[in-house]
């Protein structure tokens, strides 16, 4: 109930006034231009990431995933194999294929991609569904078991990023990060 009810209780059957019907055609004049206007956007503005999915169980992904990080794993001058904080840092040829495998509650493994190269990234989640977030950049997927996710990328700077887990997955969800880095 308001506090002063307008004197005629059929206030939508009173005429539009002017000013009113303006912000109306403007505002749907508005909605029509941004509609239709975001499927440039999708060619001109690179506002939309264009992947690849297929299906995959988790066994085979996962096999996959430790296959290419056996074979590209890092060696240091001496030989050993380079690792950060127990996970392998992995260096794939230049413009080949990159799987990351998200988990309970890691992204793995660390990848090393060389600046200005395209790479074909291969992702997919082994247990629930997670978020792929790839920081600073607009890199943004949702993450199914059984669905493998493949896009192109190709670094511009060089430099560590972050991938973070942006879909909740259980009591770990906080601590779920991995990397990206670029070398030179």
């Amino acid at each position: 109930m308001a506090i002063t009810p307008p004197s005629n209780r059929l206030w939508y059957k009173e005429p539009i006034q002017a000013i009113e019907l303006g912000w109306i055609i403007l505002a749907f004049l508005w909605g029509l231009f941004m509609f239709f206007f975001m499927i440039a956007w999708h060619f001109i503005g690179d506002q939309n990431l264009s992947t690849e999915t297929y299906r995959v169980t988790t066994d085979a992904y996962e096999a996959r995933v430790e296959a290419f990080a056996e074979e590209f794993q890092k060696k240091d001058a001496e030989g050993n194999l380079v690792e950060e904080e127990g996970v392998p840092v992995v260096a794939p040829p230049e413009g080949g294929d990159v799987y990351i495998l998200a988990r309970l509650w890691e992204f793995w493994p660390v990848v090393e991609l060389k600046k200005g190269v395209a790479y074909r990234i291969h992702l997919s989640s082994v247990d629930w569904q997670h978020g792929f977030s790839l920081q600073p950049t607009n890199i943004n997927l949702s993450v199914h078991p059984g669905y493998e996710h493949v896009f192109t990328l190709t670094p511009t700077e060089s430099g560590p990023f972050g991938i973070v887990c942006n879909e909740f997955c259980g009591i770990g969800h906080h601590s779920m990060t991995g990397r990206i880095r670029v070398v030179e």
